[in-house]
């Protein structure tokens, strides 16, 4: 884990790109089955929240490995969803999982102590142009500080997965790596953030000023926030990949595209 200049995030978010840009049908697809399946599984009363989140990281090695089959110049197919669910490393990424549901826990907790919950259900609901909610610029500052301290938090843990599936590292050890890999490269990150939302934020902008609130201008900005979220996960991948290497596999069955 070599210093990086923080110009790196920028050129992460460009790699990631060009991978989204090779297959973006099948990318696409995958996170519509991801965000299905994940719904379908938070429906079940009571335990199905809880098991979606513990789910996560087996959900984020989909993408991951889809990432790696468009780089080596592979067809990406619909078994790739089931790459984190096979045995013996669902185990090994569900512990990666309980993790997650625990900080989420915390956080949650955290928020409720220091925000203001009924303010901030005023500001959830649609705005009343007679009714604005208030809100004091310190509730504010909370917000983004919570927000930021959450985002830290999944980023800190992003390579725990990848690591347990193709390093075979045990959970504790891959939450160790991750969170310090993360932690020695933390400008390139927040370069990579602040490029990502910048960006996101500027064609939402665009489009709200040529759309309005019409119904295909809120159907484009459903597709763009889609969008940018295949291209983090992407950019995730080309950050796992200068900082531990290329994923090795060995005995895989793949399509070659150029077959």
């Amino acid at each position: 884990m070599n210093n990086m200049p923080a110009i790196t995030g920028w050129n992460w978010l460009k790699q990631g790109t060009s991978l989204f840009r090779k297959q973006p049908a099948a990318l696409t697809t995958l996170l519509f089955a991801n965000i299905l399946i994940s719904l379908l599984i938070s429906a079940v009363p009571l335990l199905g929240p809880m098991l979606a989140f513990i789910l996560i990281p087996s959900f984020s090695m989909a993408f991951m490995k889809a990432c790696l089959m468009i780089e080596d110049s592979e067809r990406v197919t619909p078994a790739v969803l089931l790459t984190g669910f096979r045995p013996p490393v669902l185990w090994q990424l569900c512990k990666i999982g309980m993790v997650y549901l625990v900080v989420s826990l915390l956080l949650t907790l955290l928020a409720r102590s220091m925000l203001d919950l009924e303010l901030m259900r005023q500001v959830a609901q649609p705005v009343d142009p007679k009714n604005v909610p208030q809100v004091a610029g310190w509730e504010l500052v909370k917000m983004f500080a919570l927000s930021t301290l959450n985002v830290s938090v999944l980023i800190a843990l992003s390579f725990a997965a990848p690591l347990i599936y193709w390093q075979r590292m045990l959970p504790g050890k891959a939450i160790f790596y991750s969170f310090f890999a993360v932690l020695k490269s933390a400008r390139v990150f927040v370069v990579l953030l602040l490029t990502w939302f910048g960006l996101l934020l500027a064609f939402c902008f665009v489009i709200a000023i040529l759309m309005g609130g019409s119904m295909l201008g809120r159907v484009l900005l459903m597709w763009l926030i889609f969008l940018f979220i295949l291209l983090l996960q992407c950019a995730m991948y080309a950050g796992y990949r200068q900082i531990f290497g290329k994923p090795v596999e060995s005995g895989a069955t793949r399509v070659k595209l150029d077959k």
